[in-house]
């Protein structure tokens, strides 16, 4: 096996963080979620698989590292 990592479509992401993927889409993805980090276009097309492990480490150490606050843009502010 070359690579272990479990490849999500906006809409399984959505379900596993219970966020609605319009959210996903239009907020979090290039502020929060990043591409080459937290998600991929395959063979450089229009679709999107998010990297589910790299996020649900990120989510755990972001929650860990203090509180944050959502802003009207989409960034954190760090409290």
């Amino acid at each position: 096996m070359l690579n272990d990592m479990t490849y999500l479509t906006t809409d399984e992401l959505a379900k596993r963080i219970k966020y609605d993927a319009r959210t996903i889409r239009e907020q979090l993805k290039d502020s929060v979620l990043l591409e080459g980090v937290h998600y991929i276009r395959p063979f450089g097309g229009r679709k999107i698989l998010f990297v589910w492990e790299t996020i649900q480490k990120d989510m755990v150490k972001a929650s860990s590292a203090g509180i944050f606050l959502p802003m009207a843009r989409g960034g954190m502010a760090h409290g």
